[in-house]
Formats: C-alpha cells, sequence, structure tokens
C-alpha cells in the first residue's frame, strides 16, 4: 500500500495505523526520517508479516481475511501531521463445486434428491446455480427444488456454499447432463467457476415392444436356423417375455431370444412377444423360402435308338426361379426335347433351379441317358491310284460300340491288319486294304451286346476293272448329296414326262396326216377312174 502523500521536506518520521469501526486506532508501523530506522509495533495479527519501505510504501505478506480494514499513512512534520487512508477489500477464489451424494438411479414422475453442489473456501460468499444440458434450472414446485445454504469457517472466515436439488425427471432426461457452478466476485469483477457434468440413469416404464430377426441374410431358406430377439423401449429394459409362433396356442416364455432351428416351409407366418405383465405386444412376419425340382425321367436311364423320351423338369418355389440345363458341362439354350433319339443325344443332363433373391438356395438332377442300338453295317470300296491294291471299307453304327472282324468268305481267313476311325456318335469306320489276284468275297462282322451284323461284299481281282463305291461322307455331306440326288432325279423324271408328252403329240399329229393323205389319194382316183370311163364312153358311142 503506498503512502500516496507527497513527502515534506522537513518530514520528522512516518508512521502506518488501521482503524475498525467502534474501535480505537492500532498503530503497527514507524519510520524515522533521520535515523533511517523502522520500528513494528507489537500486533500479533501482523507479527512477521509487515514491510516498510523508504518512500513509506507499507507491504503485508500472506493476506488475511481479518486485513480487510481502514489503514492510513501518517507523515509528521514539526509543524503538521498528513494523513492518507487505503482501504483494503480480500478476496478468495472457490474451489471448483463438485457434485456430492448423487442419486444412484431417477425415477420418472418421481420427485428425488439427484444431489448436493459443494464450493468451498470463498470469500465473499458466493452463489451457486444449476444446469441441465446447459440450461439454468429454476425453482418449481413439485418438479424441481433447489435449497442453498451458506456456512462460515470461523477460524479462516471462508465460506462453503452448498444447494441441494431435487428434481422429478422425464423420460427424455434419460441422457441428459446435470452441472452446477459458483459464481463469486472477485478483483475484476464477477467470475464463475463450472463443476464436471454428470448424467443419472433414469428409470422408465417400457412403453413399446419389438420383435426382431437376428440373421446373417436377409432372407431365410428352409434349414436355416432363426433367432427371434424381443426388446421393449423401458430402462430398465424388461428380461422376460412370451413368444407366440405359428401354430401355437399358447405364449411360450423366455429370455429376450427365442431360437428356432432347421425350419420348414410351415414356419412361414406372422410371430409376436409380449410383456409377461403387462398387454403390451411387438409382431413381425417371417417367409421360410423353399425350392422343390422334379425332374422326370431321373438317374440313369437307357433308351434305344429311334425310340421318344419325353423329358419334365418341373419347379415349386417360393418365388419365381430361373431354369438352366446343363449337358456334359456346357449350357443347353433350349429344354431338351427327344421325339427320336439319336446315339448323339446321349449324355449326363443336368437340371438347375436357383432363387436369385434368396442366397444359397439352388437344386439340381441328374439324367444320364444312354442311347442303345444294334449294329448297323454298310461297306464301301475303292481302288488306289496306282491299281496296285483296293480299300475295302465297314461303315458301322450301334450302342455300345460294336467290335468288328474281317474275314475272306472264300478260305475263311481272317484280317487282322485293320485302321478304325475314332468312335463318335455312335458311328466308326473300319477299313483293309487288300490286292486280290482273283474275285473274293470280304465279310465285315459287327457285333455288340444287342446284336450280330454280318455285311458281305464281292471284290474283283485286282487286274479286273470295276466301279469304284464312294466312301461315306459325314450326316450333313450325306444329307447335302441326298438332296442333290433327288434334284437330279427329279429334273431327269420331269424331261422324261416332257418328252412322252411331246412324242404323243407328235404321234396323234402325225396320225391325222396320214388319214388326211389317204382320203386326198381317194379323191384323185375317183376323178382319174371317171375320166377313163368318159373317154371309154365316146369310144363306144364312135
Amino acid at each position: 500500500m503506498p503512502c500516496r502523500q507527497e513527502v515534506p521536506d522537513d518530514l520528522m518520521f512516518g508512521k502506518w495505523k488501521y482503524e475498525m469501526t467502534n474501535e480505537s486506532p492500532v498503530f503497527i508501523a514507524f519510520r524515522s526520517s533521520t535515523k533511517k530506522s523502522v520500528h513494528y509495533d507489537d500486533v500479533p495479527d501482523y507479527k512477521g508479516r509487515l514491510s516498510l519501505s523508504e518512500n513509506y510504501t507499507l507491504s503485508i505478506k500472506n493476506a488475511r481475511i481479518s486485513d480487510e480494514k481502514r489503514f492510513v499513512c501518517m507523515l509528521v512534520t514539526e509543524d503538521n501531521v498528513f494523513e492518507e487512508p487505503t482501504i483494503v477489500k480480500v478476496f478468495k477464489r472457490p474451489s471448483q463445486p463438485e457434485i456430492l451424494h448423487q442419486a444412484n438411479v431417477l425415477e420418472t414422475e418421481k420427485l428425488k434428491m439427484l444431489g448436493e453442489c459443494v464450493a468451498r473456501d470463498s470469500y465473499p460468499e458466493g452463489n451457486i446455480t444449476w444446469y441441465k444440458n446447459g440450461n439454468v434450472l429454476h425453482h418449481d414446485a413439485g418438479a424441481v427444488v433447489i435449497r442453498l445454504e451458506n456456512t462460515v469457517d470461523r477460524s479462516t472466515g471462508l465460506f462453503t456454499m452448498t444447494s441441494s436439488l431435487q428434481y422429478k425427471p422425464k423420460k427424455a432426461d434419460a441422457k441428459a447432463q446435470f452441472s452446477c457452478s459458483v459464481t463469486y466476485n472477485g478483483p475484476s469483477g464477477s467470475e464463475t467457476i463450472q463443476s464436471e457434468s454428470l448424467v443419472f440413469d433414469v428409470h422408465y416404464p417400457t412403453e413399446k415392444v419389438t420383435i426382431q430377426v437376428l440373421s446373417q441374410s436377409s432372407t431365410i431358406k428352409e434349414g436355416d436356423n432363426i433367432t427371434l430377439k424381443c426388446s421393449g423401449n423401458g430402462n430398465p429394459p424388461p428380461q422376460e417375455f412370451l413368444f407366440y409362433i405359428p401354430g401355437e396356442t399358447e405364449g411360450i416364455r423366455s429370455s429376450d431370444t427365442y431360437i428356432m432351428t432347421d425350419v420348414r416351409r410351415n414356419a412361414t407366418g406372422e410371430y409376436k412377444c409380449s410383456l409377461t405383465d403387462k398387454d403390451l405386444t411387438g409382431s413381425t412376419t417371417i417367409t421360410v423360402h423353399y425350392l422343390d425340382l422334379q425332374l422326370i425321367p431321373s438317374g440313369e436311364v437307357t433308351k434305344q435308338v429311334g425310340e421318344a423320351l419325353p423329358v419334365s423338369c418341373t419347379i415349386s418355389s417360393s418365388r419365381n426361379a430361373t431354369v438352366l440345363w446343363i449337358k456334359d458341362n456346357t449350357r443347353m439354350q433350349t429344354t431338351p426335347s427327344f421325339s427320336s433319339l439319336q446315339y448323339q443325344d446321349a449324355g449326363n443332363y443336368i437340371c438347375e433351379t436357383t432363387l436369385q433373391e434368396v442366397e444359397g438356395l439352388k437344386k439340381r438332377k441328374t439324367l444320364l441317358l444312354t442311347v442303345e442300338g444294334k449294329p448297323q453295317v454298310k461297306m464301301t470300296k475303292k481302288t488306289s491310284l496306282n491299281k496296285a491294291s483296293k480299300t475295302i471299307i465297314c461303315h458301322v453304327e450301334g450302342f455300345p460300340k460294336p467290335a468288328v472282324q474281317w474275314t475272306i468268305a472264300s478260305t475263311g481267313t481272317v484280317i487282322n491288319q485293320t485302321e478304325e476311325t475314332k468312335y463318335v456318335n455312335g458311328k466308326f469306320s473300319s477299313k483293309i486294304e487288300i490286292a486280290p489276284e482273283e474275285n473274293v468275297t470280304v465279310t465285315c462282322v459287327a457285333e455288340n451286346q444287342l446284336e450280330r451284323t454280318v455285311t458281305s461284299m464281292n471284290v474283283s481281282a485286282i487286274t479286273f476293272p470295276e466301279t469304284d463305291e464312294a466312301e461315306d461322307r459325314n450326316d450333313d455331306n450325306t444329307e447335302k448329296v441326298n438332296d442333290q440326288a433327288k434334284l437330279i432325279v427329279g429334273i431327269v423324271v420331269g424331261l422324261l414326262l416332257v418328252a412322252l408328252i411331246a412324242g404323243i403329240v407328235y404321234w396323234l399329229y402325225m396320225k391325222k396326216s396320214k388319214t388326211a393323205s389317204k382320203h386326198v389319194d381317194k379323191d384323185l382316183g375317183n376323178i382319174e377312174e371317171n375320166k377313163k370311163l368318159e373317154e371309154n364312153h365316146h369310144k363306144s358311142e364312135a
């Protein structure tokens, strides 16, 4: 505290004192201007805490509440005494407020002590305010009750502020943040200190029940397991429910979950759950998807070539399903249909169906078709370009694959040196090469489990010229050749018919012409005869 008086030249000494209402002044410090000495009075409250400088500024260490007084600086000369007062105000910042005696739980529609906000060691005393989500709480009879109590420590003079809050919560307060603050006066004016925020557990009754299906997939198919979970929106949530299952007349008491294993399509329906002590119900609908496939015929089927085989793949499903046909690992573009079975129709057929919207729901069945046939044989021959040998070919159809044997009919000799083509779609060829010195008959024998077929061909000696027969071509070429042959035959027959008609017309024309000529000749003969008669008549008359 500086002495705000100008120090006079004739100053003798300076002194400090303090004054209190209705009490005598108390001198506490003295300094002589001549001896430069300082003397502190024996005042217990200030022992060891005072310091008086040469300019008569008084310092007090370790300020106390009791230091809040009126201090006076006195400068004394031989003729006068100058005094200058200083009013000292003392402030103490309170501790951060904290909420004590917190409620373990709050219940809706019940007024209950939430807690006490306490701020300690303040001077002067402060004021406490309660907040919910940052908004000030005001006293509201029946819903918000606030009580403030301030106490002072007589040894220190510091105040402790305590404010209790009774609160009746609502359901919306389940996550509300409660806090308090203390406002006090400091050297620079009013200041505020906030407490930590707290969230209280608010209990409220269940008002709505829901049921849901816990599943890794959005759809359910036959064979899956279903876990039903029931929940209420109360706090604490209910722990026991009644589950109502389609086909069951009574509710099944269980915890908040109910498990069904290996469900079938008849599990489709409405599922409900309710509280055990209150008429609140939740419901959901479950659809169990299914997929059935019936292939007729299926498995291993053996048929004769040329026979008809109706095939049907019937689908029954909970939703529209896609159908795919596969033959020997190759996708087919159309559904197989056999009005007349051929060897190339044999194979492994798969009818596969899928529900695209249901993960993992796929069915397939197999038809292993075998087409059997008795051996069919056709023989051809051709002469080599150098005229040194002849090639005899035996064209064979049949399944199981026939075994082929060549013999010379006249001698019974078996020909072992043969060459076969690849067996494809029930067809292959076996050929031999011979150079007979005389006319022979060659026999081709084709045999499988169904029949033995024998076909023979006469082959002239190598020196004897003969017309060779063309080899069989594949089916497509054969069909083309047959079509060309039919066309040529048709043209020839047409030309023959035209020629025949032209000949008949010409014959009729010639016949008519000859008849007319005869009549002319006859007429001419009659004329000549008449002339002769007339000449004879004239001669007679003469």
